[in-house]
């Protein structure tokens, strides 16, 4: 890319040329992508490339951005997968977007205006024939008659048409089809509306039957729905998202609108939500930071123990401690739900054996919250131990053997050497697992699936959820998919982690100091 920059005061340069048909090129496959994504009604998604293409090639091609060429790739990265999804979900965060209210308002009403009922009328039994890739219906009444109804010739359709129709006393030319071929071809056939010789109209009712069908709904001003059997209107309402009729009953499915802050308020203020919310973001904390608290203390006396020189196999043992570290998280947690299975679980049976007790690891908050944190301990002593073990051999000797002149003993040494040398370069580290188990999500979800639930929560909200596993299961979950209410919670989560990282980095920098 230099080249273009550097030869475009040379104009003869090839290699400019060439590289700027490149980014043409490219261009045009994006922009192209734009114009797809804008016609599909992805208008979010068109603004994005939109953006990155004009971006990429005033960099590329500019001498002004020639030194944000180097940059331009991770900044790239930060804008497509951190910025927008966090500018879509606020976006988000403002609807009433979930399962009962999906679809923008012009599919749905495209799907009332499709709607059908049947008329009075006499049904047709039918049977298809082909010739030279084109079609016929032959329409066979339940009167008796020397003359039966054949349709015109049709080909493949793409969208709805008239076909109509005329008696003759002649079968239609070409083959007739079998049932599976026209079960093969009944997208065709859904498409057609036979037009009958008295000027009365036909739908395929079955895979074997038209008959009279007439649209339930006419199109009415601003949106509005009448309907042709009683002249009922539906009216969409902007505040709830449905189509309601004169009685106010709503009728489905519902439609995405912009519901302001209300999502946000619910949070706030409903006590189903915002007890569990907060009980959850105190749990969330206490469990990030005992998870880095015990995984350092038992890491660090681990690698203590591994480097002690009087220990014969240290290698042995080294290894076996780091083999947890080696298995994948799913497979131990899985593990550990078995051991700690109330009924048949071996912790629980030997529990019973020793000190006749079984506790309730999954239905009691304080059992489950303690075994969350002895299984998330349990996979994550070996990655402090490893980083520990690294960071004692970088401590001269000497201090020890200068401590042990002293009479120093281990714990002195402990708390005057060892850990004063080794917290510096471990608060970047701990920082990052504290981040890490703030959005643990695989393990809550294998190990408790948030269980116990919270009594009185009007959103599934479990004794052992993160926030990032209550999140998921509103969104996600079996009780009901609120896109814009996980939205606004992800949103306070976005802001409470940011206010948490600012601390974090103050306080950081003030104890490096």
């Amino acid at each position: 890319m230099e080249a273009i920059s550097t030869a475009g005061q040379r104009p003869g340069n090839p290699g400019r040329w060439v590289a700027l048909g490149l980014i043409a090129f490219i261009d045009l496959i994006l922009l192209y992508g734009v114009t797809m994504m804008y016609a599909s009604g992805e208008i979010a998604f068109a603004l994005l490339v939109l953006l990155i293409v004009t971006t990429g090639t005033w960099v590329f091609i500019s001498n002004k951005g020639y030194s944000y060429r180097y940059v331009y790739p991770a900044l790239l990265g930060v804008s497509v997968f951190i910025v927008f999804p966090l500018l879509y979900t606020v976006n988000v965060a403002f609807t009433n977007y979930s399962s009962s209210n999906l679809l923008p308002l012009e599919r749905v009403k495209a799907i009332h205006m499709a709607k059908t009922y049947r008329t009075p009328g006499e049904s047709y039994s039918f049977k298809a024939y082909e010739k030279d890739g084109h079609y016929q219906l032959l329409f066979i009444s339940n009167k008796d008659s020397d003359k039966h109804l054949v349709s015109a010739p049709f080909g493949e359709l793409t969208e709805p048409g008239e076909i109509t129709t005329r008696l003759s006393s002649e079968l239609p030319d070409g083959n007739e089809l079998a049932f599976r071929d026209t079960i093969r071809i009944r997208h065709i056939l859904k498409m057609l509306k036979i037009v009958l010789p008295d000027g009365n109209t036909l739908s395929m009712t079955s895979l074997r039957e038209f008959g009279p069908q007439a649209k339930i709904y006419d199109e009415g001003p601003n949106d509005s729905l009448i309907d042709r059997r009683n002249g009922d209107i539906l009216t969409p309402d902007m505040t709830t998202g449905y189509y309601v009729d004169n009685t106010g009953e709503q009728i489905g499915p519902g439609f995405t609108v912009f519901n302001g802050w209300d999502n946000f308020v619910k949070v706030v203020s409903d006590p189903g939500i915002q007890g569990p919310f907060m009980q959850i973001f105190t749990w969330t904390l206490t469990f990030s930071a005992l998870s880095v608290l015990f995984t350092l203390i038992i890491g660090l006396l681990m690698a203590c123990l591994v480097q002690w020189e009087p220990l014969k196999g240290n290698g042995v043992y080294r290894l076996l401690l780091i083999l947890p570290y080696a298995v994948p998280a799913f497979i131990s947690i899985l593990i550990f739900r078995g051991l700690f299975n109330q009924n048949f679980g071996e912790i629980n049976m030997l529990l019973n054996m020793l000190f006749g007790v079984q506790p309730e690891w999954f239905s009691n908050g304080f059992l489950a919250k303690t075994m969350v944190l002895i299984v998330n301990t349990w996979l994550g002593y070996p990655y402090m131990m490893i980083l520990c073990i690294g960071l004692l051999k970088s401590i001269p000797d000497d201090l020890y053997e200068a401590s042990a002149i002293d009479g120093a003993t281990p714990l002195q040494n402990l708390f005057k050497i060892t850990i004063p040398l080794i917290i510096k370069p471990l608060i970047p580290l701990l920082i990052a697992s504290f981040a890490f188990n703030f959005n643990n999500l695989v393990l809550i979800a294998l190990l408790t699936d948030g269980a116990p639930n919270i009594i009185g929560a009007t959103t599934p909200a479990g004794a052992t959820d993160l926030l990032v596993s209550y999140t998921f299961r509103i969104a996600f979950g079996q009780y009901g998919q609120d896109y814009g209410l996980a939205s606004a919670i992800a949103t306070f989560i976005f802001l409470m982690v940011g206010v948490i990282a600012w601390l974090n980095l103050k306080a950081t920098k003030r104890f490096t100091e």
